[in-house]
């Protein structure tokens, strides 16, 4: 018998294997009744795995666990929604179409017979709101909100269903840093109200400024648990990688020569018809890394796929080592030398159900030596995919995994892996370690460092500040689609960097 009456949750010797990996390996884990307990791990550690384990996503071969000191089984996510059980996954589970309510209540009784009794219903559901600090229009539809507001409603959904244990996965990746300080704001209220929080992260300002407690995990298996106030963020980084982490970026002065992109008086419209990007200019040299600074939503995302190709251009010209590029096309720009790191991996960054080795030849497989008079040659591809997991230590996986077995961090590598591998002029790297633990992230900006120093130039597009100062040669602030001021080289003003960012003058 688990001796568990003090824990909401005791997971023992849990197990979970998929085909070629041990997803959990004997993990373990005592969660305690209302604390927020961050579940830290590098990507890939197991972390989502056995947390699906926990909501019935996922059956395991191996293990036990007790909910609230009594042993269960969960045979699904309904089963875990009955014992208390909710979890909010990166990618909401909503339906855009529908409004706030409907998607509480979808899958739930109201009312009397067919007809649903949406006043009731939504009566309950702004009380519940007001209670718990996540106000929300019940009226309002999905499709409408902005992301931080559609993470509410996925809350609400479970709160509303009784669920007093909330496992909320990478639930930052998605906000701004004033949205993540108003959340955290949030679950400290969720947890005064009795709420248990299980917070799957790998960022460690937030386990050190959320959490209670911490467990870190390696390789499928608990490494430690920790009380937070006990540890630092160096401690927690070396138990996550099992090595000590830099969290500075080392790099040599840069030597940039002759510009390799030109942007020119660009202007894009974003998908409601209106103007994102204003005159928008400015240019990349090689042998550089010019950061691209800005709020979210300053015509950042309207650039990238201008730049991609995947947007067209009202005016302006975008030039490429001096050449001009017509209405340029997305294989065409790939052909000319300019290769992009999009911002959401799964999304535009690879096909979940292809192979990493399809995905690996997915700009140029229709070249030499991947294909020939139109015929693929599957050895070569193959043998591609294999030679970029070995050199960027995509892990858990071989060139016949499919690319959504990945763990995010191994999904950005692959990714990252092709993109270099087309040897471009020119890299857009857009948000390149979002979701990304320190590990990962060390990894990814060393790479940026290193074809940098061959003569690459590359435009990073980031929203998190640090990753900016720390990467950039030169910094460019956009604010409302065009540049508003730069700063030519480090150690950066941050003061002239905030103004700026906030549409002060230069």
């Amino acid at each position: 018998m688990i001796q568990t009456l003090s824990l909401a949750v005791e997971m023992q010797d849990i197990t979970k294997r998929f085909p070629g990996v041990v997803a959990n390996d004997c993990a373990s884990l005592s969660i305690r009744k209302g604390e927020i307990h961050a579940l830290l791990g590098e990507n890939g550690a197991g972390k989502t795995t056995l947390m699906n384990v926990l909501y019935g996503l996922y059956q395991p071969e191996e293990g036990r666990i007790a909910v609230h000191g009594r042993p269960v089984t969960i045979t699904g996510p309904r089963a875990a929604i009955d014992l208390g059980i909710g979890m909010v996954h990166q990618h909401f589970m909503l339906v855009p179409v529908l409004s706030v309510i409907e998607n509480v209540i979808l899958g739930l009784r109201t009312g009397k017979g067919p007809v649903l009794d949406l006043e009731t219903a939504s009566h309950n559901l702004a009380a519940l709101a007001e209670r718990t600090g996540l106000a929300v229009d019940p009226a309002a539809k999905v499709w409408q909100l902005p992301v931080s507001v559609q993470q509410r409603v996925e809350i609400l959904k479970f709160l509303y269903r009784g669920a007093d244990i909330l496992i909320l996965d990478e639930p930052t990746a998605v906000l701004t840093p004033d949205e993540t300080t108003r959340f955290f704001a949030v679950l400290k209220q969720l947890q005064s109200h009795g709420v248990t929080v299980i917070l799957i992260t790998h960022k460690l300002k937030e386990v050190m400024g959320a959490s209670d407690r911490v467990t870190v995990m390696r390789a499928g298996r608990q490494v430690s648990t920790l009380q937070t106030c006990d540890t630092t963020p160096a401690a927690l980084a070396q138990l996550m990688v099992g090595r000590e982490v830099l969290f500075q970026v080392t790099k040599r002065p840069a030597a940039p020569g002759r510009p390799l992109l030109e942007v020119r008086d660009l202007r894009v419209r974003n998908e409601r018809g209106l103007s994102a990007l204003n005159g928008f200019s400015l240019e990349v040299r090689s042998g550089e890394i010019l950061g691209l600074a800005g709020v979210s939503g300053n015509g950042q995302d309207e650039l990238a796929d201008a730049l991609a190709g995947v947007r067209a251009m009202e005016t302006g010209e975008v030039a490429l080592g001096g050449q001009v590029q017509p209405r340029p096309r997305p294989r065409q720009l790939i052909e000319q030398g300019l290769a992009q790191i999009p911002a959401d991996r799964l999304a535009t960054g690879a096909i979940a159900d292809f192979t990493i080795a399809e995905n690996a030849v997915l700009p140029n497989y229709y070249r030499r030596p991947f294909a020939r008079f139109g015929v693929l040659n599957w050895r070569r591809i193959r043998e591609f995919g294999g030679r970029l997991i070995r050199e960027y230590d995509i892990r858990g996986a071989n060139p016949a995994t499919a690319a959504g077995w990945l763990s995010g961090g191994n999904l950005q590598k692959l990714i990252l892996a092709r993109q270099i591998s087309l040897h471009p002029q020119v890299l857009v790297a857009v948000q390149p370690t979002r979701g990304l633990d320190v590990g990962a992230t060390e990894f990814v900006h060393r790479r940026l460092v290193e074809e940098r120093d061959a003569g690459m130039a590359i435009l990073l597009i980031s929203t998190d500040l640090d990753e900016i100062i720390n990467l950039s040669d030169r910094i460019a602030v956009i604010y409302e689609g065009r540049i508003n001021g730069e700063l030519p080289n480090p150690p950066f003003d941050l003061k002239r960097l905030a103004l700026q960012m906030a549409g002060g003058g230069a």
